[in-house]
């Protein structure tokens, strides 16, 4: 799984071009069946990739948390919402609050989330491959290609299925 992860931003650049012109396809003209496709590439997916085995994305990015989020997070923690904003994280450039620093403050050694009961919105969805109308995501699709291998073998999976 390393080696992988460690491939992973070379491959993604490198499919970069290609994926980006196949979802400027895709914006324009979905296929009926798309959010179905989707669904069965994610499920078939991550039926054979654990999470746990990579927690890349814990380890190199943070993600949005939202007012229900930071809420229901210090609640979990005893702490008042501002507290737990003052501990934990920071404003960033398009004002949304994210992680003070990664990897993440709350990934174990053994690459299990201490909140995974109570985790952020962005964490339960990513990578966001059995999203509705996912055609309307490709940009962030495009980042988290280079991020999570189980997102990047989902796209390539996708280009083999549907012919735009």
């Amino acid at each position: 799984m390393q080696d992988q992860i460690q491939n992973l931003p070379k491959r993604a650049k490198d499919k970069h071009k290609e994926n980006k012109a196949f979802f400027a396809k895709l914006r324009k003209k979905p296929p009926k069946q798309l959010d179905y496709l989707m669904q069965e590439l994610h499920e078939d997916e991550f039926e054979r990739t654990d999470c746990l085995e990579c927690a890349n994305c814990c380890k190199t990015t943070g993600p949005l948390f939202t007012d229900k989020d930071i809420d229901r997070i210090a609640k979990f923690f005893k702490m008042k919402p501002q507290k737990f904003i003052e501990t934990y994280l920071r404003v960033d450039e398009e004002n949304d609050f994210v992680l003070k620093s990664v990897p993440c403050t709350f990934l174990g050694a053994d690459n299990y989330c201490s909140i995974y009961d109570v985790r952020p919105k962005a964490c339960r969805e990513f990578p966001h491959t059995d999203r509705k109308k996912f055609q309307q995501i490709s940009n962030l699709t495009l980042k988290n290609v280079a991020i999570c291998p189980a997102a990047f073998n989902i796209v390539e999976n996708m280009k083999k299925r549907i012919s735009v």
